[in-house]
């Protein structure tokens, strides 16, 4: 129930306030540029659980050890948390397929807020219909797993320059994306809101000079 006050209230402040509000607490990169969604009308907000790509390496590839293991294994095995975003990093191939619509269909249902991944995605009609948002690099047509294979889940990775940690805070809607520090929710949030309020203080007054006869 918290997680979804949160991400009514995230949505309404929007990436680009969020983004200023973090660049208060912190001084690392945060934001993530502009990405593609089946639906960019749906923002995505929870608690980032990781999948690690690298390039594919037959030698390296174990029995058992498919997307389903990584997938469970990153969200938790037994129960997947509802509220949590899968992020799947690019494994230096973002122009590449990382999933579609019958991998993730394993999402759908859990309760995910979302999927997060610096590659490509198949199926966008499909993952349209899912009850999950998801944003991408765009809609891939070939299969990439002879290019890239999940590799580790629960580490920290990189999407678009950003490192994301498990537990970390993401949030992405058509302008962009920030990751937000597990600890640092609360204080961003609020100075979030002071950020709003200080912009609209500020349009107020550039009306009022506008309006205002030249002298």
């Amino acid at each position: 129930m918290e997680d979804e006050t949160l991400a009514a209230k995230t949505a309404r402040l929007g990436c680009a306030t969020l983004v200023d509000a973090v660049g208060r607490v912190h001084r690392h990169r945060v934001h993530i540029p502009s990405m593609a969604s089946p639906d960019p009308s749906r923002t995505l907000f929870g608690r980032a659980a990781t999948i690690s790509f690298m390039p594919y390496r037959e030698d390296l590839v174990e029995p058992g050890r498919d997307f389903g293991y990584f997938f469970y294994g990153a969200l938790g095995r037994r129960a997947p948390g509802p509220g949590q975003v899968l992020v799947l990093s690019s494994g230096g191939y973002p122009d590449v397929s990382h999933g579609g619509g019958t991998k993730l269909s394993r999402a759908d249902g859990h309760g995910l807020a979302g999927v997060l991944a610096d590659g490509r995605l198949r199926d966008f009609d499909q993952l349209r219909g899912y009850s999950f948002a998801t944003w991408c690099r765009g809609e891939a047509v070939r299969w990439g797993g002879d290019t890239v294979m999940p590799h580790a889940f629960g580490i920290a990775v990189e999407i678009s320059g950003v490192c994301v940690n498990p537990g970390d805070y993401v949030y992405m809607d058509s302008a962009g994306g920030v990751v937000i520090p597990s600890a640092s929710l609360h204080r961003v949030i609020d100075i979030a809101e002071e950020v709003t309020a200080e912009e609209a203080a500020a349009t107020k007054i550039i009306r009022a000079e506008a309006a205002q006869p030249d002298k």
